[in-house]
């Protein structure tokens, strides 16, 4: 049977990123997707002009009424807006503790608008890291979570993913797009171990949304059975596919969206 995947995450009414973003990264890799929203943004592809806050009890009533009816395989966990939203979701979830969770740290939107409230940066540490099975940051992010400053060698990605593995994720997937380097390495890192992912770097600017579609590829993969490695491994490989064939979209003016299903056009 096809497996189950709950998204959880903020709308992107541009549908490069958030919610849309996830139902059709998740659709690609071969699962069923689902969701629950945080948040509703009005935005497009030169930035955010606004957000607005989804009541934490109401996200918290969408994620157990899909629980309730539905087997859920995995869930990916996006954009969290504030700590009332973090502590609601990591409380409901708890009932489902065998659930695997792949948790992507939205922070900071592509354009520069803040989409986590500060005091809910401690919450996400405190309460949803220790029920993560495999963090994704970006390197600011991941900075940001340590309080330390951004990682600009491959030996201290390994490091800060280490770390962040010392916070409670079982395992952390560190991406280095922003590494100033040539291609885009990213390397999954565990207490004991570290995996490196390779991918050329396209050039475009069509790459709203990647983080949000890796993580929710990475969920789709976990689902359908694939280790740790297999999953990191595919969900690059899709990614990497997906920013290539940007270019034959043409969506906006600014940050475009990444070509989620590539493969089935022609």
């Amino acid at each position: 049977m096809i497996k189950n995947v709950l998204s959880i995450a903020g709308s992107d009414p541009s549908g490069g990123a958030g919610i849309q973003a996830d139902i059709k990264a998740i659709s690609a890799n071969g699962a069923y997707a689902m969701a629950a929203i945080t948040a509703l943004t009005a935005q497009n592809t030169q930035g955010v002009s606004g957000v607005h806050h989804v009541p934490a009890s109401f996200v918290a009533d969408q994620i157990a009424a899909i629980f309730a009816d539905i087997k859920v395989d995995a869930v990916k966990i996006g954009m969290i807006a504030n700590a009332g939203i973090a502590q609601s979701v990591a409380d409901t979830l708890r009932a489902w503790p065998d659930v695997p969770v792949v948790l992507d740290p939205v922070m900071i939107a592509k354009g520069g608008t803040p989409l986590l409230a500060q005091d809910a940066v401690c919450t996400m540490r405190d309460a949803l890291l220790p029920k993560t099975t495999v963090l994704t940051p970006n390197l600011p992010e991941a900075a940001y979570l340590l309080g330390k400053p951004e990682a600009t060698t491959r030996d201290e990605m390994v490091a800060q993913g280490r770390e962040l593995c010392g916070m409670g994720p079982a395992a952390v997937l560190m991406k280095g797009g922003h590494l100033d380097v040539d291609d885009s390495p990213d390397v999954l890192v565990t207490n004991k171990q570290e995996f490196w992912l390779n991918a050329p770097r396209f050039a475009t600017k069509n790459t709203h949304g990647t983080g949000c579609t890796l993580s929710a590829a990475l969920a789709a993969q976990i689902a359908n059975g694939a280790t740790m490695q297999e999953a990191c491994s595919a969900a690059k490989t899709y990614v990497a596919q997906a920013i290539e064939a940007a270019n034959q979209l043409s969506v906006g003016k600014g940050h475009g969206p990444t070509h989620h299903f590539a493969s089935l056009y022609r």
